[in-house]
């Protein structure tokens, strides 16, 4: 654990507190803004999970203490002022209290322009198709025909990708990656895996051997 001078000098506010802005660690998506005060970020870096204070109830407050939603703390930054903070978490459940996986769902305005695709917001535009089917989508169409139907479509989009490929053909390639990429992300979904399990996976991919996964096969 490293713990830096500059911990020493953040800017409380009038009633001894801080902002704290909590981040997922894999999917950079804000999951909620609370408070600390000293004793709590100190308890914080002490045990390694987010301790705030609740203002509304005037004490201490342990995430997941009692929903079990815990958020494991990788790292602490303050602004340049050194009057907030952005905490980046691993969370174990969800964020808020209504079971939303983020505090902030709300939407109040997005740019048609301006707005950036996410591997995120594919996979909740998608998850929704199954969680509230839509007549005629397409996708509600491919959860309802269920795993093998999901599965050969994953298979025809691999072929599609490979054939596209052998062309040595980037446009078409780009374009047939893309079916695959949606179609495997249908396959997640129904099979209950989040994009924060592939990158975890993929973290782990860093410091093992890529033949570990062959040898394992034989």
């Amino acid at each position: 654990m490293e713990i830096r001078e500059n911990s020493q000098s953040l800017q409380f506010d009038a009633n001894g507190l801080i902002p704290a802005i909590v981040q997922d660690h894999y999917t950079k998506e804000v999951l909620t803004l609370a408070y600390m005060n000293a004793e709590t970020l100190a308890l914080t870096i002490a045990e390694g999970r987010t301790v705030f204070w609740s203002r509304s109830r005037q004490e201490i407050w342990r995430k997941g203490e009692t929903s079990g939603n815990v958020q494991r703390v990788v790292s602490i930054t303050a602004d340049c002022d050194k009057d907030a903070l952005v905490v980046e978490v691993v969370k174990d459940g969800p964020a808020c209290h209504t079971g939303a996986e983020s505090c902030f769902f709300n939407p109040v305005y997005l740019s048609d322009e301006l707005k950036q695709f996410t591997w995120q917001g594919l996979y909740k535009l998608i998850e929704g198709r199954k969680t509230d089917p839509q007549e005629g989508s397409y996708t509600t169409y491919l959860f309802n025909k269920g795993l093998e139907k999901i599965l050969k479509k994953v298979g025809e989009e691999s072929t599609e990708v490979i054939i596209a490929g052998a062309k040595r053909d980037k446009e078409e390639t780009v374009y047939e990656i893309s079916d695959l990429a949606y179609h495997v992300m249908v396959l997640m979904i129904e099979l209950g895996i989040s994009v924060q399990d592939i990158t975890k996976e993929l973290e782990k991919r860093h410091v093992i051997d890529h033949k570990v996964k062959q040898e394992r096969m034989q």
